[in-house]
């Protein structure tokens, strides 16, 4: 076998990996809203304001918002007068068309931006409780994974146990931390984990902060500090500052969405334990109302499972097995 051929077999396979593990992800989403939705299809010989309302119902149940939800409808009804569209069937593709165009709509990326001079330094933001120091683990290995060296600083020095949880997934990807005691100046801890990171050829610099929300004012003042000391030490950075949501949370990640705002720098989003949850349509509305670019989502406990996001795998996750479902032309 020649070296394109295997080569061009290795890419596939990875990409199939990728795919299966967005079905797998989304599995309780899928099972909940594309029964709904095959039921619907199947059950409405026509395409009229009731079956638009029972779709409506739907997607608003999917957690997909109710701005987006209206949005989406008037554009589906719009499609049915343009295209002179009579089948409920028939609209199943133009649904997943328009999903994908509301998760793609801004030229934002997914990619995470990387300096391509030096040391790439991310800062991770989000409440307590929402997957933050998984996903900083998560995203350790997948740096080693790429052949990078990985530096990680433990900046939550306010919640107890943090420190630790932090060194203990240090351990387990093989990445040192950068640490002082509990109760420390988070800058300090980020100036020395900088400086450890330019002395040891680093190239990634993953940065834990606290969560706390209840003082809004003391968290980005805090965050401005980190920001300050980083820059002073690497213009450019941070490079990325991630908002870690809980997508469970439903509505509720969202309000932590706007609560941060953009204001605290944030330049994208991760969303994690979206297989736990049955209301996986969040991702849409976090992705409509914030207009922030989703740049991961965790699909799963294990260390391969936090996931670059592609707006394509996770509306075709979504919606596999329900093209099946759907009886064709000569069948009808």
């Amino acid at each position: 076998m020649s070296f394109f051929k295997r080569l061009k077999e290795s890419i596939a396979s990875k990409t199939e990996a990728v795919t299966n593990k967005f079905k797998e992800g989304l599995t309780k989403t899928r099972d909940a809203f594309v029964g709904q939705v095959t039921d619907l299809f199947s059950r409405r010989k026509k395409i009229d304001e009731a079956f638009f309302e029972e779709l409506e119902e739907i997607l608003i149940g999917a957690d997909v918002g109710v701005n987006t939800v209206m949005e989406l409808i008037e554009d589906l009804r719009d499609e049915v007068k343009k295209r002179r569209i009579e089948q409920p069937s028939e609209l199943q593709p133009i649904l997943s068309e328009k999903l994908v165009g509301l998760l793609t709509e801004s030229d934002e990326s997914s990619q995470l931006k990387m300096n391509p001079n030096g040391i790439t330094v991310i800062l991770f933001v989000g409440v307590n409780g929402v997957g933050k120091t998984t996903t900083i683990g998560k995203l350790a290995h997948r740096f080693k994974q790429e052949g990078k060296k990985v530096l990680l600083a433990a900046g939550d020095t306010f919640r107890a146990g943090a420190i630790e949880q932090l060194q203990v997934w240090g351990e387990r990807v093989g990445v040192e931390v950068i640490s002082q005691q509990a109760g420390s100046d988070p800058a300090a801890v980020m100036y020395d984990a900088v400086q450890a990171a330019k002395q040891r050829g680093v190239d990634v610099l993953l940065c834990d902060t606290a969560g706390r929300l209840q003082n809004k004012a003391n968290l980005m003042e805090e965050l401005s500090k980190i920001y300050r000391v980083i820059q002073r030490e690497i213009p450019s950075a941070p490079h990325e500052t991630l908002l870690v949501l809980d997508a469970a949370t439903g509505q509720n990640a969202l309000q932590q969405a706007k609560l941060f705002g953009e204001k605290s720098g944030v330049s994208g989003l991760v969303l994690t334990k979206l297989d736990g949850t049955a209301k996986g349509g969040i991702v849409i509305a976090i992705r409509r109302e914030m207009s922030l670019p989703v740049k991961f989502v965790g699909l799963g406990e294990k260390m391969d499972d936090l996931q670059q996001f592609d707006a394509e795998q996770f509306v075709h996750a979504l919606f596999a097995g329900l093209a099946e479902d759907q009886p064709n032309a000569e069948e009808q």
